[in-house]
């Protein structure tokens, strides 16, 4: 079996390191705040080269948070493409504000033309999401964003460690999330999440926020919430951070082996932008039959994922909008997107497996 993703064997290569971290975290009781999130954000804020990162619940908090920062008109629209996961959406909703989705380019980013065809006097900001760990076109959307006085957040769920011309994704906007969901490239063993960035009024302002709307205990200065990153989860990225170069390394290595290996003409290979560092949190193909694909590749032990089965304007959960996106590329595309397994867990045997099976595929 060729699992999509193995987190276990992940674990065991560093089960030692993580083992002796989650000891010392219960050994010190510093279960919620302290010194090994301090740790934590202080180094993930390094590794990006930003002045601040700021550990919340999970990468929604972190969207939900970072817009609420940014005191939005109540009522404007945010830009969010429409191929991303519904998080992104939703904590526009949930903000008291209006989604309007834009289409995506060739390379599933979002489409900076449709940025600018959708943009009208109640656009209040933009949403960038760095998609399966390719980056979005920030320097176009920075320009955008001057050009109408728009905010910008970068959604870097999936991009940890991915760049633009050797500056890392969550450096760019006024302020970036993070996600660090179990699967993702950096994840923990649990939700976790992070809101980055380089604006220090905005940095304390979140961290009052996400903590009862107080900098010490008992003084509210306002009506905040609850979203923290707590030791546990701090201690095991922490310790992961150390080997993300090392895994992305990995999974560029794959992802061009994939480019260059697999010739199916039945197989639609991704772009990639030259100037970038991808991230290949995912490695996103399109076929004509995907149900007929899927059983083909399980018939033959290998497993694959869909991300995302619908473009979100199409959800049920967003028929009130009333946006008509059947003109959009990323709406008509939807149904053909299928992802293989990449990462760190695959040997090369499996990598030629899943090879030989694609260039095998004649349906």
């Amino acid at each position: 079996m060729v699992k999509f993703l193995d987190l276990k064997k992940q674990y065991l290569e560093i089960k030692e390191e993580i083992d002796k971290a989650i000891f010392e975290v219960i050994e010190n009781t510093a279960f919620v705040g302290g010194k090994y999130v301090e740790e934590f954000e202080n180094n993930f804020a390094n590794y990006l080269e930003v002045k601040h990162a700021i550990g919340v619940g999970n990468g929604t908090d972190a969207l939900e948070v970072a817009l609420w920062a940014l005191d939005l008109p109540k009522g404007s629209e945010v830009i969010v493409p429409a191929n991303t996961f519904i998080a992104t959406a939703e904590a526009v909703s949930r903000n008291g504000l209006k989604v309007r989705f834009v289409d995506c380019n060739k390379y599933y980013q979002i489409n900076t033309k449709s940025i600018e065809e959708h943009i009208d006097e109640n656009t209040s900001a933009i949403i960038a999401v760095h998609l399966y760990g390719h980056p979005a076109n920030m320097k176009k959307i920075l320009q955008i964003a001057k050009k109408y006085n728009l905010k910008v957040i970068e959604d870097c769920a999936q991009a940890h460690g991915a760049m633009i011309d050797n500056q890392k994704v969550g450096t760019f906007a006024d302020l970036a999330t993070f996600s660090f969901y179990p699967g993702k490239n950096l994840g923990a063993y649990g939700d976790g999440g992070a809101v980055v960035t380089n604006n220090d009024e905005l940095a304390e302002k979140i961290r009052k926020y996400i903590n009862h709307g107080r900098s010490e205990k008992y003084n509210h200065e306002f009506e905040g919430r609850n979203t923290r990153l707590d030791g546990i989860q701090a201690a095991i990225l922490n310790l992961k951070l150390k080997h993300l170069d090392k895994w992305l390394k990995i999974r560029n290595k794959i992802a061009k082996r994939y480019l260059n290996e697999i010739k199916n003409p039945k197989i639609k290979l991704p772009k990639v932008v030259e100037n970038i560092y991808h991230a290949w949190h995912l490695f996103v193909i399109q076929v004509e039959n995907r149900e007929k694909f899927i059983e083909y590749m399980q018939n033959k032990g290998i497993e694959t994922g869909i991300h995302y089965p619908k473009a979100l304007p199409k959800l049920k959960a967003y028929e009130y909008l009333k946006q008509d996106c059947s003109n959009f590329k990323a709406c008509k595309e939807d149904k053909y997107l299928v992802s293989i397994p990449i990462g760190e867990h695959l040997d090369n045997y499996k990598i030629n497996t899943i090879v030989n099976r694609l260039n095998k595929l004649r349906f």
